[in-house]
């Protein structure tokens, strides 16, 4: 059964199973801001960041799936005057055993239930152009705004146009 749930600390299980996540995704090709081969120091530092930052400025979810981790997403709220009704959704990851399995869909529908109730009206988030990410936002109705070359390098290192996306909530 899959169940979703903001986590606000991590037990040190909850951290060894967020970096095999990562290092899973980022080695298996998921262009998400590391290149491959992702030492597992690196991945552990990620998180000691994530998890440090949480609070009103970066909520984080995961998804669980028979009692482990399989999915994550984070939503960052601007904090700025003029943009409290906006927020920036970031690393949408899911474990490649659990995917196909609306693992992603659900952790969409975890953030957009929340913004929603925290007064946001406008998500954002940019992905690798051509990623099968990128049909997953469609599929959720998110906006393609624009695309720009060369923005950042996949995991192997070459560099990829980034496309950004938006969706409006309704309150």
């Amino acid at each position: 059964m899959l169940s979703i749930r903001r986590l606000e600390q991590a037990t040190p299980a909850e951290q060894a199973e967020l970096n095999e996540l990562l290092l899973t995704t980022v080695n298996g090709g998921a262009s998400i801001g590391f290149l491959a081969p992702l030492a597992p120091e690196v991945a552990q530092e990620y998180w000691r960041g994530v998890l440090a930052a949480l609070g009103p400025g970066l909520v984080l979810w995961v998804a669980e799936q028979d009692g482990h981790i399989v999915g994550s997403v984070q939503l960052a709220p601007s904090l700025r005057q003029n943009g409290l009704h906006r927020a920036d959704l970031q690393k949408l990851i899911v474990h490649p055993r659990a995917r196909g399995q609306g693992v992603s869909s659900r952790l969409l529908h975890a953030v957009e239930q929340f913004a929603r109730s925290a007064g946001r009206t406008l998500l954002v988030l940019d992905s690798e152009a051509g990623s099968k990410a990128e049909s997953v936002y469609q599929h959720h109705q998110w906006q393609r705004v624009g695309e720009i070359p060369g923005y950042a390098r996949d995991t192997g290192g070459v560099l990829r146009s980034t496309v950004v996306y938006y969706k409006t909530l309704t309150p």
